[in-house]
């Protein structure tokens, strides 16, 4: 499959405020708070942009300040914001219960009620949203967060598919989110079918789409096995969701608080690639290496880079990101 350079991609998803602290205390021994602009999709927004693609972030939001100044740190890294929704009244916010997502980095999550968990199936024109796009990129955060959001998702990915759009997806598993009464594996794999590229990990392939994993596998499990788990949960992929072409996995192991270990395989129909492995001991801040990861995958297919160029474009990038303060990625990476 060759890509377009000139896609102009469009990503769907929850704009989201992170609260966090210094002490990781928001009661009586908070020493201030700090406020970022964040949500899975807007961090992978970012990161595009940063990368020079032309980049829509389509969300819904309320009309006051908080909002527009939200977005402006978006538009302030070049992300189009023209083609968000205005209603409701609230942003959903998430409380990192410590400065950077070190430590254990609990969330608590305050997104009900919010502009964006309002939205009503059949009242959004996809067709007006996505014209003019080629590659639209959505998460599995969308539909955990109620019974709507399925139906909405669908809606979004049959105009998707409608109009040729390249469609990708991150697996994002958040176990906090999925409490309306559906297991992710009930909701996820009819949605994966629409999807020509998939990024995830072992883990949250297993939980969202069933596929086999090796319950055995752990810290000390050797980087062979797990990358031989990779290529078999490709393959098993591969067999399920005939539109997907490309997968990634990540795989990242955290020893303490500022260590982090990352590296990541790619796979297609004809072949799996792994990528070098990075480790550090001085992690400025966690959030968001993902969406990095997942920015450069996408950065690197439009861009028909090789195989082996794909994965480690998009492991430098979710490396690189663990050095850049807040949620949003600034598309930094290095080959």
């Amino acid at each position: 499959m060759n890509f377009n350079p000139n896609f102009k991609i469009a990503v769907f998803g929850e704009l989201l405020l992170r609260v966090s602290t210094q002490t990781g205390h928001f009661i009586n021994n908070s020493e201030g708070i700090a406020v970022y602009t964040g949500g899975s999709e807007a961090n992978v927004a970012s990161s595009l942009a940063c990368m020079g693609s032309e980049t829509s972030y389509i969300s819904c939001i309320p009309d006051n300040q908080l909002s527009r100044q939200a977005l402006e740190s978006l538009a302030e890294r070049g992300v189009n914001t023209d083609r968000c929704i205005v209603a409701g009244d609230r942003l959903g916010l998430y409380f990192l219960l410590s400065a950077n997502g070190l430590s254990k980095g609990e969330v608590v999550y305050d997104r009900k009620y919010s502009s964006f968990s309002q939205l009503q199936p059949s009242t959004i024109d996809w067709d007006t949203l996505f014209e003019g796009h080629s590659w639209l990129h959505w998460t599995a955060l969308t539909p955990a967060l109620n019974e709507r959001m399925p139906i909405i998702c669908e809606e979004a990915l049959k105009a998707a598919k409608r109009m040729g759009l390249i469609i990708s997806v991150d697996l994002n598993y958040r176990n906090k989110l999925w409490n309306y009464g559906k297991s992710p594996v009930e909701v996820m794999p009819q949605f994966v079918d629409y999807c020509d590229v998939i990024m995830g990990n072992i883990w949250a392939a297993h939980t969202m789409l069933g596929t086999a994993i090796d319950q055995s596998l752990n810290r000390e499990t050797p980087q062979n096995i797990y990358v031989e788990q990779a290529s078999a949960s490709a393959k098993e992929v591969f067999a399920r969701f005939p539109a997907c072409k490309h997968l990634a996995y990540t795989f990242r192991f955290m020893d303490n608080p500022n260590h982090n270990l990352l590296y990541g395989t790619y796979h297609t129909k004809d072949g799996n690639y792994l990528s070098k492995t990075y480790e550090t001991q001085d992690v400025v801040d966690r959030i968001g290496s993902g969406d990095a990861f997942m920015g450069g995958l996408i950065h690197a297919l439009i861009n028909n880079k090789t195989a082996q160029e794909v994965i480690d474009i998009a492991t430098s990038a979710g490396f690189k990101k663990l050095f850049v303060k807040g949620d949003l990625g600034d598309g930094s990476y290095e080959l």
